[in-house]
């Protein structure tokens, strides 16, 4: 295994450090800061985490014919594997966006998936970023429902690698774009929208295909790349640090939050169609509940202290 994971490691050092340096969205060091952090959750997930995931999986998978829907399995048995694959595109990327999107208003899920996003600087190795049961959510979401439904095993984990090789590419820091393509096969610059502090996760949450973010009214292209990425709260970037916090309880946060956002917003000028907003009852990223289509000021009071202040003096 840590065979493996030198010879993972060294494949994708070669595919995205010339196209980091060659194309870069930002220009930053190679060692940046927290590169350690992510190296840690890099190395973190190849040796321990995935195995749980591997598992659980193959065990579903050894037991679905008990399930009563050998219809349903045997019907897909029986389609073109291009129809197959065809269809696990379509249908795991309806279930990323939604679970990815769940993960942003829901204030259980929003612990995990909020270690994801606290990266201050995106690149390939940032995409690694992911707390142990946020990766578990997020496989078990994309793989259980095609697992049950019969999908052939070597297509599913085929299109697992694929899915996973793109994830690190939206991630890096690469300023390429296909151009009109982007609305079909994406592009960094619209997940690295995603990540931007000034847009709190609530836009472009597809994995694959920008499709459902354009189907769903949350797709989100200026025409640039972000200039502040994280989360608007102090957060540690040690690696058991950000393993733990998802099980503290909630720290109180302070009330000049809005003095910060309104820095932010003032140092990330937003250009292209308006910032889509969660729809009422929607819990926004940071766990609080919006009303109607704007933030409360119990929002606004509950996201940080002087956050950016304290993230430019920290830079």
């Amino acid at each position: 295994m840590i065979t493996q994971t030198i010879y993972a490691f060294g494949l994708l050092l070669v595919m995205f450090l010339p196209l980091e340096r060659l194309f870069p969205g930002h220009r930053q060091k190679f060692f940046r800061r927290e590169w350690g952090t992510d190296l840690l959750f890099f190395l973190g997930q190849f040796l321990l985490w995935n195995a749980p995931v591997v598992v659980a999986l193959t065990l579903v998978y050894e037991n679905i014919r008990v399930l009563p829907i050998h219809g349903l399995q045997d019907a897909i048995a029986t389609q073109p594997i291009w129809l197959q694959f065809l269809e696990v595109i379509l249908i795991s990327d309806l279930l990323i966006y939604w679970a990815h999107r769940l993960s942003h208003s829901n204030r259980f899920l929003w612990r995990f998936h909020r270690v994801h996003h606290t990266s201050e600087r995106i690149d390939w190795i940032a995409a690694y970023r992911e707390h142990p049961f946020d990766n578990l959510y997020t496989r078990m979401v994309e793989n259980l429902p095609l697992i049950v439904m019969g999908f052939p095993l070597h297509l599913l984990a085929g299109f697992a690698m694929f899915r996973g090789m793109w994830a690190v590419y939206i991630h890096s820091n690469v300023a390429l774009t296909p151009g009109p393509l982007r609305y079909l096969i994406g592009a960094p610059r619209l997940h690295h929208w995603h990540h931007a502090i000034t847009h709190s996760g609530r836009v472009n949450f597809a994995n694959l295909s920008p499709l459902m973010d354009l189907m769903f009214g949350t797709f989100h292209d200026p025409g640039h790349m972000p200039r502040q990425y994280g989360v608007p709260d102090r957060v540690s970037h040690n690696y058991f640090a950000q393993l733990i916090e998802p099980f503290r309880p909630r720290k109180a946060r302070g009330r000049q939050i809005q003095d910060a956002l309104a820095q932010a917003h003032r140092a990330e000028p937003v250009v292209g169609r308006p910032m889509p907003t969660l729809g009422a009852g929607e819990v926004h990223a940071n766990g609080t509940r919006m009303v109607g289509a704007s933030p409360t000021p119990t929002w606004h009071a509950a996201r940080g202290i002087g956050v950016l202040q304290n993230h430019r003096a920290r830079r």
